[in-house]
């Protein structure tokens, strides 16, 4: 082979374009040039569609898994997410768009009935995530800060005293705090609440409860009747309540699944909503929004927690923060259809 025969070879069709070949081409950094294809906002736009168009022209195709071996990173985010809860789907969704926004992507790793938050966040790891974003954790916090140790970890949802980890959450105890103030403003006296079971949420959402009833002087009506987060719960809370001498004016549930069911068992028992006893839930989840409930709740701002653990991961992982850090979001009071003066 003469030597025009070996620069045909080396400069030829054959020969796999790199990125330093769309640099070139565009007349920018190759650090440029792989901000605008791994989507990380910086460049201008008008860089942006030069980079893309030289890209597609040369036919230069992103190698993830060089990449991701080059870098010894991985640039995923794992999300533990309870798959029966309507309020985490809503998260995962706005968590993956803040995820993208800043060039990560997400590994979705599920709790069930029979599948436990261990086994779940080991899912994540095995995946390599960077950094672990827990939705409602309910392991102890000696045992997350040990987590932390291993990964970044941000627990949203749940307040975890003297956490040595990132915590995002709302002020739940605020939240149903405001419930109460709605409907005693609205003349409500006898309000039941009925309970999320054990865990940090379900005890800072009923002393929330107890805490806004003794502000209003009603002490003699504070009731707790046992339930969880499921509309099954709400259903036989709703079955003891009609099975009483009296029902309540109004019923606040833990979140807005157990609300449904309180709906639900009122509704087949011919108990008017709101005529004869308010219903309010706790979320603003997908479900409370539909107008066969238009359910009076409480929202917690999916987006903004998303938002909020998505730069609490970044800031850990390319920033560099050590310390670590708790956002409390202010709770606001959703007023819908379920919710009227007492009769």
């Amino acid at each position: 082979m003469d030597d025009s025969g070996a620069e045909h070879h080396r400069n030829g069709t054959n020969k796999r374009p790199r990125l330093e070949d769309v640099a070139a081409r565009v007349g920018v950094s190759t650090a440029s040039v792989s901000l605008v294809l791994r989507g990380v906002p910086g460049p201008s736009e008008r860089t942006r569609q030069r980079v893309l168009k030289a890209a597609a022209d040369l036919g230069y195709q992103v190698d993830r898994t060089a990449s991701v071996l080059a870098s010894r990173r991985s640039r995923l985010l794992g999300v533990m997410v309870d798959i029966h809860s309507p309020f985490h789907a809503e998260l995962v969704e706005h968590l993956h768009t803040a995820a993208e926004d800043v060039g990560y992507d997400l590994v979705l790793s599920t709790q069930t009935r029979t599948r436990d938050e261990h086994t779940a966040v080991e899912t994540l790891l095995a995946f390599r995530s960077e950094a672990l974003i827990l939705l409602g954790p309910t392991a102890p916090a000696d045992t997350l800060a040990a987590l932390d140790r291993k990964s970044p970890v941000i627990a949203v949802g749940r307040r975890i005293a003297d956490a040595a980890l990132d915590v995002v959450r709302t002020a739940d105890d605020d939240g149903v705090g405001q419930i109460v103030d709605h409907l005693v403003g609205l003349g409500h006296r006898a309000i039941t609440y009925v309970d999320g079971g054990k865990g940090v949420i379900a005890t800072d959402r009923r002393r929330g409860y107890r805490g806004a009833m003794r502000r209003h002087g009603l002490d003699e009506y504070i009731r707790v009747l046992r339930g969880d987060h499921t509309e099954v719960a709400g259903e036989r809370a709703a079955r003891d309540l009609l099975d009483g001498d009296s029902l309540p004016t109004a019923v606040v549930a833990f979140n807005d699944q157990c609300a449904i069911g309180v709906l639900t068992a009122l509704g087949r028992a011919g108990v008017a909503v709101p005529g004869e006893v308010s219903v309010v839930g706790y979320d603003d989840d997908t479900l409370s929004r539909l107008s066969c409930f238009n359910l009076t709740t409480v929202s917690q701002g999916a987006r903004e927690q998303a938002w909020h653990a998505v730069t609490a991961a970044v800031e850990r992982l390319d920033q560099g923060r050590t310390a670590p850090r708790e956002v409390v979001l202010p709770p606001h009071l959703v007023v819908r259809g379920t919710t009227a003066e007492p009769a």
